[in-house]
C-alpha cells in the first residue's frame, strides 16, 4: 500500500484543496461541489473532514457531520457520512479504507455507534470496500436519492442508492478493522458452499452482462446477487443496457428488503479475467462465514 498520511482538515486553505479534489474527483458539474464555507462551518460544529495526503499532495477525503435518525424509541444521534473521493490517479491503493478507518477511530471519540453513508448499489468495488472489507450492511434502498445528477459520473441515471448502516461498535466490525482482519469472500468459498446466483447473466459477444427480463423468486434464505463486474465501463459502452440494470436492480432489492433480507456480504473476484461482483442477501442467521 502507498505510504499514506491521514489527518484532519479544519483550516481554509486546506478545504480548499478538499474543493479541487471534488472536481476532480466528480467532473462536469460545479454545482455538486461541497463549497469551503460549508465544509469549514460542518467542522466547527461536529463535523469531520479527513485528508489522505501522499507526500503532501491530497490523494482523498472523507467528509461527515452529525446527524438525528428516528427509531422507535425516539430520536438519537449517528453521524452522516456525506461524502468520499479518492483522486483517480491514486485509486486501488488501500486510501478509501485508511479513511474510513481513521473516520471509525474518530467517530468513537463522539460517543456515536451508528455511521450512514449512500452510494451507488451498482458499483462493484465500493460494494467491495462497503460491505466487505468495513463490514456495514444494508436494508435500504433510495430511489432517486439526489434526484437529476450532472456531474460526469452519473448523469442520465436515476440516482438511485443503497443506504449503509455501520454499526462500529460492533464485533462485524471490529473483526475487519483489526489488525488481522477477517478474509474476504471470494468464488471459491461460494463454490465449497455449493450456493449460485438465484439468476443466471446473459454475456453478449463483446462481453456485456445482461439482467434477467424478470426478478426470480426468493426461495432461499441465502442468495447470491450478481451485479455487473465493472458498471462504468459497461455504461461507457451501452447506456440503455446500463438503465436497464438500473431498473432490475431497483426491484431486486425493494423485493428483497420488503421482504425482510439483508445485504451482509459481497464478492468482488478478479481472478478469472473479467470481475465479478455478487451481493450476499441473508434472511435470519443464514451466512457463507462458515466457509471462510
Amino acid at each position: 500500500m502507498t505510504n499514506i498520511q491521514i489527518r484532519l482538515i479544519e483550516t481554509p486553505e486546506e478545504m480548499r484543496l478538499v474543493e479541487e479534489l471534488q472536481r476532480a474527483v466528480w467532473p462536469g458539474s460545479e454545482t455538486d461541489v461541497v463549497p469551503l464555507h460549508m465544509l469549514i462551518t460542518a467542522v466547527h460544529n461536529g463535523g469531520l473532514v479527513l485528508g489522505a495526503f501522499i507526500d503532501e499532495i491530497l490523494a482523498g477525503f472523507v467528509f461527515g457531520f452529525p446527524g438525528i435518525e428516528s427509531t422507535p424509541d425516539g430520536p438519537r444521534p449517528k453521524h452522516c457520512s456525506h461524502m468520499m473521493g479518492i483522486h483517480p490517479d491514486h485509486r486501488d491503493e488501500g486510501i478509501g479504507f485508511a479513511l474510513k478507518r481513521a473516520q471509525w477511530q474518530m467517530v468513537r471519540h463522539q460517543y456515536l455507534d451508528h455511521i450512514t453513508w449512500t452510494y451507488d448499489p451498482l458499483l462493484s468495488r465500493n460494494a467491495y470496500l462497503n460491505i466487505a472489507k468495513l463490514g456495514a450492511v444494508c436494508i435500504t434502498y433510495r430511489r432517486s436519492e439526489y434526484g437529476d445528477m450532472r456531474d460526469g459520473l452519473n448523469a442520465g441515471l436515476p440516482s438511485d442508492r443503497f443506504q449503509l448502516d455501520w454499526w462500529i461498535n460492533t464485533p462485524r466490525v471490529e473483526s475487519r478493522l483489526s489488525k488481522r482482519p477477517r478474509p474476504t469472500l471470494k468464488l471459491h468459498h461460494v463454490a465449497r458452499s455449493g450456493l449460485r446466483p438465484f439468476y443466471s447473466l446473459h454475456t453478449s459477444s463483446d462481453m456485456l452482462s445482461y439482467p434477467p427480463e424478470h426478478v426470480p423468486p426468493f426461495e432461499e434464505r441465502l442468495l447470491l446477487a450478481e451485479i455487473p463486474g465493472d458498471f462504468l465501463l459497461l455504461k461507457s459502452k451501452d447506456f440503455a443496457l446500463a438503465r436497464d440494470w438500473r431498473f432490475f436492480t431497483r426491484e431486486l432489492f425493494e423485493t428483497a428488503f420488503a421482504k425482510a433480507y439483508i445485504v451482509t456480504d459481497f464478492i468482488f473476484d478478479k481472478n478469472e479475467g473479467d470481475p465479478r461482483g455478487l451481493y450476499v442477501l441473508t434472511h435470519g442467521e443464514s451466512t457463507l462465514d462458515e466457509f471462510e
